[in-house]
Order: structure tokens, then sequence, then C-alpha cells
């Protein structure tokens, strides 16, 4: 993150970077992958006790909310978690706790939010639907009465959920509901993913019957918290893009440094120069977008929406061109399983097609700014 951080944000950074380095390191996603495992309960709850997700936790709940900069605290971890593509559910629960804090009664607060803290608690979020070009809006799931039917595709974390946030539309406006993801009625279907470290799923909803305690929020509310949840998820996958493409962008300039060609180092060839120069200034773009972004976030600014828009569009077509661009230099070796850079470019290329495609977000853009006509 490009922000000028404060003196707790630089120590919440560099203890986030021992932890990840020392504890999941990309070879610990390796080992996952290898295995065919998802990443462990008690592993998760190691992590958890790092206070990730008690940035948006208020401390009556065992949080730290009151002494945090929520998004941007959290998009400085995830730029950490990204430059060792850590496998955790890291984003699905902040979500979901973010959304409980902010709308949740007092109940709901106290009922999920110590677990989601503590990592005893595992969440996903469902909204979009199964086509390729679902992601940004909530029309997958619909609720009629007090049943909720569809089925909701790409859930990040959903096949190792205890508890759903599931975003629904009644035919006039949105409603929000917390749902065990054992309630009757509720199928389940792990995906596989072209991202090693990340496992996602259908939800499906066969007229699932909840009554109003499960209602997150008021329902005249849900469309703006369900933006706000929307633009802290981006934020949090941007800022995680950034983070992966940093340590690609550092294998890479170790490795031209050192792999010699005609006598010389072949970072020393013009081409490749030229290469890496082009890298750095679209890699300080996306940056400079995603700390405005979350910045805007944070502070809920008038722009925020157009700023996430912003950021992804930038980081899901740099992030994807950038790595892939380190695994060409890289030569052969590039291209072998061996090599930690495809677990990069797995990572890149699936937070590129989530929660909308960058050419989705410039749909949204100008639909945000006024401008009418198609878009390019």
């Amino acid at each position: 993150m490009d922000v000028v951080l404060s003196e707790n944000q630089t120590l919440l950074q560099q203890a986030t970077r021992r932890f990840v380095d020392q504890e999941h390191p990309v070879l610990a996603t390796r080992k996952l992958a290898e295995a065919g495992s998802a990443f462990a309960a008690s592993s998760w709850q190691a992590c958890a006790a790092q206070g990730w997700i008690g940035l948006f936790v208020p401390a009556e709940h065992g949080g730290m909310a009151e002494d945090a900069e929520g998004v941007i605290d959290a998009a400085i971890v995830a730029e950490e978690l990204g430059r060792q593509v850590f496998a955790g559910p890291f984003a699905s629960n902040a979500v979901v706790a973010f959304a409980i804090a902010n709308a949740g009664s007092e109940v709901q607060r106290a009922t999920h939010l110590p677990g989601l803290v503590s990592g005893e608690t595992q969440a996903a979020w469902c909204f979009a639907g199964t086509g390729a070009q679902d992601g940004l809006g909530p029309d997958a799931l619909t609720v009629s009465g007090n049943a909720i039917s569809g089925a909701a595709g790409f859930v990040e974390n959903g096949a190792s959920a205890d508890l759903l946030l599931v975003s629904a539309r009644d035919g006039i406006g949105l409603s929000q509901f917390l749902i065990p993801a054992d309630h009757p009625g509720i199928t389940i279907e792990p995906l596989r993913s072209l991202d090693l470290g990340r496992g996602y799923a259908t939800v499906r909803f066969d007229s699932v019957e909840v009554d109003r305690s499960a209602l997150l929020g008021d329902e005249e509310a849900a469309s703006a918290q369900f933006e706000r949840q929307l633009q802290l998820a981006l934020v949090l996958q941007c800022a995680e893009t950034i983070g992966l493409i940093d340590r690609a962008f550092e294998f890479t300039l170790e490795w031209v440094r050192q792999r010699h060609a005609f006598g010389r180092p072949i970072g020393s060839f013009q081409a490749l120069k030229h290469r890496l120069a082009d890298h750095t200034a679209e890699f300080e773009a996306a940056k400079a977008a995603v700390a405005y972004a979350a910045k805007a976030v944070q502070n809920r600014s008038s722009d925020a929406a157009i700023a996430v828009s912003i950021a992804k569009s930038q980081c899901g077509k740099q992030g994807v061109e950038i790595v892939r661009d380190c695994v060409q230099m890289h030569g052969g070796v590039g291209l072998t399983w061996e090599h930690d850079l495809h677990f990069y470019l797995r990572r890149a290329v699936a937070n590129q097609s989530l929660l909308g495609t960058p050419a989705m977000h410039h749909e949204r853009i100008a639909l945000l700014a006024g401008i009418e006509g198609d878009t390019p």
C-alpha cells in the first residue's frame, strides 16, 4: 500500500509479513495443492489470532475497530497475503464480519462476531450468479415470502463456511440474511479452480425457509450496505493482486540479474529493460489506484464506487499481463510446476475474473459517471 502508514499500521505490515513468510509461505499453498486438501480450520484460527478480522469488529465483541482504519488496515494485510499467494479465507470472513458489524442487530453481533474474530467460525458471501458475466450485482437469488431460491456461483470459501451471508432480491428491493451453511434446503457443490490456493463453490437454495431473525439490517438500507460490502471485497482483492505482482516482479528481477546469456546478465539487454520499465510504470499506477480506493472506501468518499472500479480495472489487467510476462522472462523454468510463478499467475487470472472483469468495471465506471451509450 502506498499510503502514509501510522506507527500501528507499520507494525501491522511488518508483523503480517513476518507471520505469513514464516508460517504460510507459498510453499504451504503448494503443499495444499499437491495434497488436494483445503486450508485447515486450525491453521485459520492461528491466522485469525493475528487480529486480521478484528479490524472491523468493535472491542466488545473481541475486535479492535475503534483503534483501526478498517479498510486501509485490511488492505495492508491483503497485500502481504498476496505476496505469498495465501490460501486462507481472509477476504470472505472479513467481508461478512464487516457486514455484521455495520448492519447486524446486537444479537447477531454477539452471536457471530466473536467466532469470526477468533477463527472458530468461517463465513462466505452468496450473491453472484453462476454465469461468466455475473459478479457485480445481487441477481442470483430471490426471496418470496420467507423462502430463498436460486444458485449463487463462485462463492469463495463456500465449501468450508459455517455461516452464509445471503443477498437476495424480492422483486422490489434487496434483503440480506445470515444463514447457517447446514440449513435445510442448502446444497453446496465445490468447484475446481484454476487458483490452487483458494476454494470456490456453487451454493444452491431450494426454497430455503428463513425467519425474521435471519434478516441482516433494515431492508431499506440493504442496497447501500451491499455496495459497501462490494467495495470492501474489491479493495481486498486488488490489494492482494498488488502483493502478488510485487513478489513475482521480485522473482523476475533477481532472475534477470543472475541468468547469463552471451556472457552477460539477460537483464542488461535492452529488450528486457524496456519490458521491465514498462511493467514498473504500470505497477506503480495500479498501486496508486488501490491506495486511493482503500482511502476512499474507508472515508466513505462520494467517489468510492468509481475508485474501486478504477482499481479493479487496473489491477485485473496489469496483474495478468505483468505476471504472465514474468513467466516468459524466466524462460523454460518459468513454465514448470516446480517454480512458484504459476501459483502467482493462477491467482492473478482468478482475481481478474471474479467480482467483475475489467471490462465490466469499465461499464460500471461509465454508468456511475453518467456516461450514456455503449462503452468500447
